[in-house]
């Protein structure tokens, strides 16, 4: 009887010990598993992406490289580069965007995309035309910029479509990428005729916005 009992012990015991051992196992597998899982995550680079924001005289874009963190589906990028556009630049630049909105959300489809901001967007903006000009073509066109398929932007608050964004310029409707908002405004008195040439790429402000006003009623 006793030589039955001790059997059945060693048996218990010997159980006991392979169970642990497997556990064991396979816990220190997953844990191998979690760390080379994180040794890639921190391997990937950050993505380099070119933003536009207001030349410090107000009158403007200029272009301003920046990075975000590493992403791999373009909703995700899209997000992380209207936050550092939000975020502001680094250098000197003027802000386009409060920096009190946040993104909400981001829809792609084709060629156009869909970004849903907070009521901040409009709260915070300090109005007027030009200024209003600059903030929505500066979100298309650093779009356009990192994204090149992107052609169109289509503004949403808080899930709903506003006609304008402080009063003058309209957002109802999908929003093109124009990069002649990002070249000097010709300014000062009217060239003579000799000079011309030399700047007849360059357009005043006030002739920016009625084409775009002009773009509107068509």
């Amino acid at each position: 009887m006793k030589k039955l009992l001790s059997g059945w012990l060693g048996v218990v015991v010997i159980g006991v010990l392979i169970g642990y051992g497997v556990s064991w196992y396979f816990q220190q597998s997953q844990e191998v598993g979690e760390e080379v899982r994180i040794v890639i995550a921190d391997q990937l680079p950050p993505r380099e992406i070119q933003l536009y924001f207001t030349e410090p005289g107000g009158s403007f874009l200029i272009s301003e490289v920046s990075e975000i963190p590493a992403c791999d589906e373009d909703q995700t990028c899209i997000k992380g580069m209207l936050s550092a556009l939000i975020e502001g630049s680094h250098q000197a630049n003027l802000a386009v965007v409060p920096k009190e909105t946040r993104v909400l959300g981001v829809e792609v489809e084709n060629d156009l995309v869909r970004v849903d901001f907070s009521r901040d967007l409009i709260d915070f903006h300090p109005g007027g035309t030009l200024t209003e000009l600059l903030s929505t073509y500066s979100l298309i066109n650093s779009l356009n910029e990192n994204f090149p398929y992107v052609r169109q932007l289509q503004i949403l608050v808080e899930g709903e479509i506003y006609q304008t964004l402080k009063g003058h310029v309209r957002i109802d409707q999908p929003i093109y990428a124009d990069y002649r908002f990002s070249e000097p405004p010709m300014l000062g008195p009217f060239p003579v005729e000799e000079e011309m040439d030399s700047v007849e790429k360059n357009l005043s402000i006030e002739t920016l916005i009625e084409d775009h006003e002009t773009l509107e009623d068509n």
